[in-house]
């Protein structure tokens, strides 16, 4: 009888583990990830290539074996370019799909992303340690994520500094942000909007902390 269950009990052990590894091999790579920290000088990265620098140091302290992640951000036209060298956030981060830190899906695709289809929360919208960017009601609030981008994820094209100078200002100017946990003063589809709630009003740190934020990224491995 002792032997039947020590059997039973093996067999059980063996099982568990079996599912377990099961359970790790499904588990998603992460390619989406808000930065735990900003760069601690306002929405100043020093340009579009300063933020893909920091997304891929953040990742890289995190374990992430990607080296080619990219900020969604935008970036306006140079004035008289007329739109021949402005950036669009959507077209920054490839096709998808995009999972978290724990392995859960965040969108399937670029289109499902910036629609109602995308999987973004305050519980789904982590940080590179897998941990929740703090949100409205939290101390201090952080979910005003720079994006610099219309609910599309395009350059915005409706005047003004909207890209705190494409990224290069720690002063005076403003930048679209998003709200990461969805939330913000009302029920208005602009409070509840991840890429493109409101400007910020400033570009320097202080600034950017006074309305709910702290030059937070989003950062995508394009895929």
């Amino acid at each position: 009888m002792k032997a039947v269950v020590s059997v039973l009990v093996l067999a059980m052990a063996a099982g568990n583990a079996m599912a377990q590894d099961a359970k790790k091999a499904g588990k998603k790579d992460m390619t989406f990830f808000v930065t735990s920290v900003g760069k601690g000088d306002g929405a100043n990265y020093g340009g579009l290539e300063g933020a893909d620098a920091h997304c891929n140091t953040l990742a890289k302290q995190a374990g992430s074996k990607h080296d080619n992640w990219k900020a969604y951000l935008s970036k306006s036209p140079s004035p008289g370019a007329a739109g021949t060298d402005g950036v669009n956030a959507r077209e920054r981060i490839g096709k998808g799909p995009w999972y978290n830190a724990k392995g859960e899906m965040i969108a399937k695709n670029v289109a499902d992303l910036h629609s109602d289809k995308n999987k973004l929360t305050k519980q789904t919208a982590l940080s590179e340690k897998g941990e929740p960017t703090k949100g409205r009601g939290d101390t201090p609030n952080e979910h005003d994520i720079l994006t610099g981008s219309d609910p599309q994820g395009q350059y915005s094209t409706a005047g003004g500094d909207t890209t705190c100078g494409n990224w290069t200002k720690n002063g005076e100017g403003s930048a679209i942000v998003g709200h990461s946990d969805r939330t913000g003063l009302n029920e208005s589809w602009s409070s509840k909007a991840w890429n493109s709630s409101h400007g910020s009003r400033g570009c320097s740190q202080e600034q950017l902390k006074s309305s709910g934020g702290a030059g937070l990224l989003y950062c995508f491995v394009p895929n």
